[in-house]
C-alpha cells in the first residue's frame, strides 16, 4: 500500500471511531498517524525495509499503531476497519462528503432525521427539517444545502496531484527496468501538474509490447486488467486508479507522448493549426496530407514529417516547444508563436519558504529542526510563521510567547553568524488571524516588530461576500502585513472557496505592493493557477510558500511551483525567488 492509502485508511478508522462516540485522544491518535503518514516523502514500505529504521520513531506512532502499519503493507487491509465498517451504516462516508458535516453532526442526522443518502439530505433541508434539529439551525441548512452540488461533483474524488505523484513515480520506475522498455513516461493531468488526477497514462517505447504490458501486470501494486489489445492495455492500480499504458515505436513516442498528454482543448487547438498547413496530427506523428474530398473527411495522410520528439512534433507546426504544464488551450499556442512563452519557474529558483509551523503552536517540530530541514534543503532564509492567539485551537501566541519566540529568534541568527556568514536566516514571523468583526488578532505595535507577517483567515468562512471581501482588504492595507496566506480557503475535495471578490483583492494588493501566496499544500494549492495567472497580470508579486507543519512538510514547495508554473509564473513574478536582501527591497516599496 502507498503512503497515501495508508493514511486514507487511518482517517476512516478515526472517523468511524468519532462517529460512535469513541474516546477523543484514540480519534486524534489515528489523525495524527495519518497526517504523519500521509506527509511523508520517503515510502513508509521502504522505511520498514530499513533494519536501521523503525516505524515507532516516526512522530506519534507506537507500537500499536505500528502493527497496523505493519498489517496494511502485509495485507492490504486492516481487520479493524473492517469491523468498524459492519457497525456503522455505509451512508455516513457519502454525507462526509459535503464540507462542513463531520462525523459527529451526520450521526446526528443520520438517527434523528433517518438520512440515508446525499438525496435524501437535500430533500430534509428544501423541507427545512434540518434546520428543526438541535444543534444545526437555519444557516447550517443553508449551508448543507449549498455544499450538497460540490459533494456531488465527480471532480472531487480524483486524487491529489501528490497521490498521484507518489503511484506515477513508482510505476515509472518499474516499467523503466522492462528489458524490452527503451523510453518510459507518464502523461495526462498528472504530466501536466493538474491539481487533482483521475487516472495515469504510460507510453513507452519498444518493438516488443506483449513483453511490457507483461512486465506491468507484474507490478507489485497491479490490480485487474481491464482490457488488452496488441499495443495497448488498462489496469486498476492503487487508489482504485485506472492505468492506461501505449507502446509505441520509437518514430511515434514524441507524438505519442504529446497526444495523450493533452489536454484535449489543446490538442484541437494543434490539430487545427496542422490542418490549416496541410497536415495532421494524431499519436502516430505529423504527417502531410496529399489529397481528399471537401471538408476533410476522406484526406489521405502521406509523407511522415515528425514523431520521435515532443520538440519536432511543435516544430513540423511552425512552434517551439510547450512546456506541458502550459498545454490548456488557453493562449499557450498565441504565445508560442509570437515567441512570448515564459521561462517557468523552477523549484531550483526558490530560496526562501516564508509560512512554516513549529511545535510553538500547531507544527509537530521545534525551532531547531526546522532550521536545520530548511538548511538541508539548501534555503538561505525562512520565516517563522506560528499562528497567532485567535487560533486557540492551535494554541496561538498571545504577545508574551510571541515577543519570547521572538528572542530565541534572534540569539538562534546570533549563533547562526557566529563564525561567519551563516547559512541560513531565520525570519522573525506570524500569522495572524483576520478576526470575523474586522481587525487583526494581534495589535499594530507587535507586529511592526516582525520581520514577515502572514495574514489569513481561518473563522467566519461563511460570512457575505462584501464581508469577507473586506476583512480581507483590510489586512492587505495593514501597513505591517506583508502577504495573504491562502487567500480563498479552500480545502481541494473538501471545501469550497469561500465567496470573495478576488478582482477587489488583486486590486487592492496591487495598490499596496501586498504579497499574495499561493499555499503549497496539496489540500490547498491556493490560489489556484488562474487566480495566479490573474494576479500576475494585475502585477502582484506573489510568494510560494509550504505552510509546513513539519519538517517532512517543507518538501510540498514542489507541489507549489507545480502551481505556479500552470500560471505562466516567471522567476521574477516570484518574490521568494530572490535574495533575501533584494525581497526586503520590494517589501519596503509597500505603501
Amino acid at each position: 500500500m502507498t503512503n497515501a492509502e495508508i493514511a486514507a485508511t487511518f482517517d476512516h478508522v478515526a472517523d468511524l471511531l468519532e462517529y460512535q462516540g469513541s474516546n477523543v485522544f484514540r480519534v486524534r491518535a489515528y489523525r495524527n498517524a495519518a497526517r504523519t503518514i500521509g506527509s511523508m516523502v520517503d515510502s513508509i514500505a521502504t522505511l520498514r525495509r530499513d533494519p536501521a529504521r523503525a516505524l515507532t520513531n516516526l512522530e506519534g506512532i507506537g507500537a500499536d499503531l505500528a502493527a497496523k502499519i505493519e498489517t496494511l503493507l502485509d495485507t492490504g487491509r486492516l481487520p479493524l476497519l473492517t469491523d468498524l465498517e459492519q457497525e456503522v451504516p455505509a451512508v455516513i462516508f457519502e454525507l462526509m462528503r459535503v464540507p462542513g458535516l463531520g462525523p459527529k453532526k451526520v450521526r446526528v442526522l443520520v438517527d434523528e432525521l433517518g438520512i440515508d443518502s446525499l438525496d435524501a439530505l437535500e430533500r430534509a433541508c428544501r423541507d427545512g427539517r434540518v434546520q428543526d434539529v438541535k444543534g444545526f439551525g437555519a444557516k447550517t441548512q443553508a449551508a448543507i444545502l449549498e455544499n450538497i452540488a460540490f459533494a456531488k461533483n465527480p471532480e472531487h474524488a480524483r486524487l491529489l496531484w501528490n497521490e498521484a505523484d507518489v503511484i506515477a513515480t513508482d510505476l515509472i520506475g518499474w516499467m523503466r527496468q522492462c528489458p524490452s522498455a527503451r523510453q518510459v513516461e507518464a502523461a495526462g493531468s498528472w504530466r501536466r501538474g493538474r491539481e487533482t488526477v483521475g487516472d495515469l497514462d504510460l507510453v513507452v517505447e519498444s518493438d516488443d509490447p506483449a513483453a511490457v504490458m507483461d512486465h506491468l501486470g507484474q507490478w507489485p501494486e497491479s490490480g485487474a486488467v481491464l482490457q488488452r489489445g496488441d499495443t495497448k492495455t488498462s489496469i486498476r492500480g492503487p487508489s482504485d486508479m485506472q492505468i492506461d499504458l501505449r507502446v509505441v515505436e520509437a518514430t511515434s513516442f514524441g507524438a505519442a507522448l504529446q497526444y495523450f498528454t493533452g489536454s484535449k482543448e489543446h490538442n484541437v487547438r494543434l490539430r487545427s493549426r496542422a490542418r490549416d498547413r496541410g497536415l495532421t496530427i494524431n499519436e502516430y506523428g505529423v504527417h502531410q496530407l496529399e489529397a481528399g474530398a471537401s471538408g476533410g473527411a476522406s484526406l489521405i495522410k502521406g509523407r511522415r514529417l515528425a514523431g520521435r520528439t515532443e520538440a519536432e512534433v511543435y516544430e513540423a507546426v511552425g512552434l517551439p516547444w510547450i512546456p506541458p504544464e502550459l498545454r490548456e488551450g488557453s493562449d499557450e499556442i498565441d504565445l508560442a508563436e509570437r515567441g512570448e512563452l515564459p521561462v517557468l519557474v523552477e523549484l531550483a529558483d526558490i530560496r526562501g519558504d516564508l509560512h512554516m509551523h513549529t511545535n510553538a503552536t500547531d507544527g509537530e517540530d521545534t525551532l531547531s529542526e526546522m532550521v536545520r530541514a530548511a538548511v538541508t534543503r539548501g534555503l538561505s532564509y525562512i520565516a517563522i510563521t506560528d499562528h497567532g492567539q485567535r487560533v486557540t485551537m492551535a494554541r496561538g501566541l498571545d504577545r508574551k510567547r510571541l515577543l519570547k519566540q521572538w528572542d530565541e529568534i534572534d540569539l538562534l541568527n546570533e549563533s547562526l553568524a557566529a563564525d561567519g556568514p551563516p547559512p541560513i536566516v531565520v525570519l522573525k514571523g506570524i500569522e495572524v488571524d483576520m478576526l470575523e468583526k474586522g481587525g487583526l488578532d494581534l495589535p499594530d505595535d507587535v507586529l511592526a516588530r516582525a520581520d514577515w507577517v502572514v495574514a489569513s483567515l481561518h473563522y467566519g468562512q461563511n460570512q457575505p461576500r462584501d464581508r469577507i471581501t473586506a476583512r480581507i482588504i483590510e489586512a492587505i492595507e495593514n501597513p505591517f502585513v506583508s502577504v495573504i496566506g491562502h487567500p480563498t480557503g479552500r480545502l481541494i475535495n473538501r471545501r469550497p472557496p469561500y465567496d470573495v471578490d478576488i478582482e477587489a483583492l488583486l486590486a487592492a494588493a496591487a495598490r499596496t505592493g501586498t504579497f499574495l501566496e499561493i499555499n503549497a499544500n496539496p489540500w490547498r494549492l491556493d490560489l489556484d493557477d488562474k487566480h495566479a495567472a490573474a494576479a500576475k497580470k494585475a502585477g502582484v508579486k506573489l510568494v510560494i510558500s509550504t505552510d509546513a507543519h513539519s519538517t517532512r512538510g517543507l518538501d510540498v514547495m514542489r507541489c507549489g511551483i507545480l502551481q505556479a508554473r500552470r500560471a505562466g509564473l516567471e522567476k521574477d513574478d516570484v518574490a521568494n525567488t530572490r535574495t533575501l536582501e533584494n525581497l526586503k527591497k520590494v517589501m519596503a516599496k509597500k505603501g
